[in-house]
């Protein structure tokens, strides 16, 4: 079925067609303003609480700037803490699994590079890790 073209369709095309004007690819588009994906990985085995906290603010500053988009820290579970010769602290609770995401929680500035902050899957360690998600760098201007 051959459909004429109307006078106007024809018009519009040739002043389409006459101009400089580029229209944009959209694969470029598309390229441009997705992230790729960027992970990177902590362990934070055998530190201390305070080491954990320093040692994590500074991995997150590092991996905002590098643009990365997910890191996996890894805690543990606690299992060989030695918060069992600790009457007053439960023997379920890992100090590091607990207390790591609250300090990050706690810190204002971190939180305003992190999207969000959930369970790991058991191929990346389960209930001894956990994700962060980091804001593109390039779109969150302070």
């Amino acid at each position: 079925m051959i459909k004429k073209i109307s006078d106007k369709d024809k018009k519009d095309w040739e002043n389409f067609i006459s101009k400089d004007e580029k229209i944009p690819n959209k694969e470029n588009f598309l390229r441009n303003n997705i992230r790729r994906e960027k992970i990177k990985k902590i362990d934070l085995h055998g530190n201390t609480l305070q080491e954990s906290n320093v040692t994590i603010s500074n991995f997150i500053n590092k991996c905002f700037n590098e643009d990365v988009t997910k890191i996996i820290v890894v805690t543990g579970k606690g299992l060989r803490s030695k918060n069992i010769s600790d009457p007053y602290i439960s023997k379920e609770l890992g100090i590091l699994k607990h207390s790591v995401p609250e300090f990050i929680k706690s810190d204002q500035d971190l939180m305003k590079k992190i999207i969000k902050i959930s369970d790991a899957k058991i191929e990346d360690g389960g209930g001894g890790a956990f994700y962060i998600f980091l804001k593109n760098r390039l779109k969150n201007k302070f």
